[in-house]
């Protein structure tokens, strides 16, 4: 399973990578506004401070809804960096583009996933990352690992290469149960990765060793 975090905040980021077990990136409009980072130029300049720290995959976001607009936006966002997957929204125009960029070898990831039909499309069309937002479905009483089990069945009946990427995770047990489900990817904040370090049995067995290790400076 892959790890990105679901930020533009830098300093998470780095902590991320200094872990050990960062693999990508995820970012969108509200996001880089969380960090007070806007206009265009700004933007962008975000977008490569953020692949110099990081080895994988860089979400950046279209924020044009027209086909055209799209293309337009997505060409400029792949030819920045390497690394930039660029990010589209499951709308009918987003899934024009969607097959557009894949045959132009361009990579894509289609956001704003929130049923089984819609990833079934984005993988037709042939997306690289097909987003699926838990917890959004969680905050509206529908329970969003169905939808991951449902995508994760259809995706492995066919033999789409579309990756699922787990988005909108609230906490740790999301990133648990993505991963029993075979998820290909998981996003969300730092609290979210830093939360599957912690178990209170870790916290007291090592103030145990600790404690006895004492006697060895005797």
């Amino acid at each position: 399973m892959k790890f990105f975090i679901d930020t533009a905040n830098l300093d998470q980021i780095k902590e991320a990578q200094d872990l050990g077990v960062l693999d990508g990136v995820t970012t969108n409009p509200s996001l880089m506004a969380k960090e007070g980072i806007t206009g265009k130029d700004n933007i962008l300049q975000h977008y490569l401070d953020i692949c110099e720290i990081v080895d994988g995959d860089v979400s950046a976001e279209v924020v044009a809804t027209d086909f055209d607009g799209i293309v337009r936006e997505g060409e400029e966002l792949a030819k920045l960096h390497k690394q930039i997957i660029v990010k589209v929204p499951m709308i009918k125009e987003g899934v024009k583009a969607i097959k557009y960029f894949s045959d132009k070898g361009i990579k894509t990831n289609c956001t704003l996933v929130f049923s089984a039909g819609q990833a079934l499309l984005a993988a037709k069309a042939g997306a690289t990352y097909v987003s699926p937002f838990l917890g959004r479905l969680d905050d509206i009483s529908t329970d969003g690992l169905d939808l991951i089990a449902d995508i994760r069945l259809i995706y492995d009946n066919y033999g789409f290469e579309t990756e699922i990427l787990a988005a909108s995770i609230r906490h740790t047990m999301h990133v648990i149960n993505c991963a029993k489900l075979g998820a290909d990817v998981m996003t969300g904040p730092l609290s979210s990765i830093d939360g599957l370090l912690k178990h209170p049995l870790t916290d007291s067995g090592l103030a145990k060793f600790l404690e006895d290790a004492k006697s060895f400076n005797v």
